[in-house]
């Protein structure tokens, strides 16, 4: 049976939050047993603080939600976001760049990893998948773990459309056993998280971690 708090990146993303809505998440953490919660950078070292010395991992974003910013300025994001706390770093990907196929979007990559390992901190690569053809996830997948990641994410939360079984499935089937999938976007019931670790989801991001706690019991 699946321990779906052990998959659970309880998120507090929205533009309009305040701290309580941090110091929330992670009490939410503390309280349901939940892996970890993912923050803004601005909001890290206060959520660094209230976690003290349980353990929950303390994930934030970098290049958040577009993923156009320049990379200098993403590897400045890490390196803050780590300083801070952080042991985890959602980076999203530069979508314009991979789609004018050129080279760079495996270099940022590649830079950004290097940062984050650097301080034994672990990358995720969001894709956006809702903006991919099948083809082009199977590609991104490909690059992405040959740069480096420890994880490839489907979504912001902020695109046309979140994590999808079917994208879950295809992530899994091209990535090396050594790099995860995080599941994220839209993902708001007890039994769409379970269906999506069953397709090969390895963590799931998510706001809605305590309602589903609640519809399971």
């Amino acid at each position: 049976m699946v321990e779906l708090a052990r998959y659970i990146e309880h998120t507090a993303l929205s533009p309009v939050l305040t701290i309580n809505d941090i110091d929330r998440v992670v009490t939410e953490a503390r309280q349901y047993n939940f892996l970890g919660v993912c923050v803004p950078p601005f909001w890290v070292s206060r959520a660094k603080r209230e976690i003290g010395n349980d353990p929950i991992t303390l994930v934030t974003v970098a290049g958040f939600p577009l993923g156009y910013n320049m990379t200098e300025t993403k590897l400045d994001d890490i390196r803050r976001g780590i300083d801070q706390g952080a042991t985890e770093v959602d980076v999203v990907w530069n979508l314009t760049s991979f789609r004018t196929g050129i080279p760079w979007t495996k270099i940022e990559i590649a830079k950004c990893a290097k940062a984050c390992h650097h301080h034994s901190a672990l990358l995720k690569v969001i894709i956006e998948t809702c903006y991919l053809s099948d083809e082009e996830i199977k590609q991104a997948c490909i690059l992405c773990a040959d740069a480096g990641a420890d994880f490839v994410k489907t979504s912001t939360g902020f695109g046309t459309a979140g994590a999808t079984v079917e994208h879950v499935k295809l992530m899994r089937s091209v990535l090396p056993s050594s790099v995860g999938v995080k599941a994220s976007g839209g993902i708001k019931t007890h039994s769409q998280a379970i269906a999506l670790i069953e397709a090969g989801a390895d963590r799931i991001g998510t706001s809605s971690a305590v309602s589903m706690m609640m519809e399971k019991s």
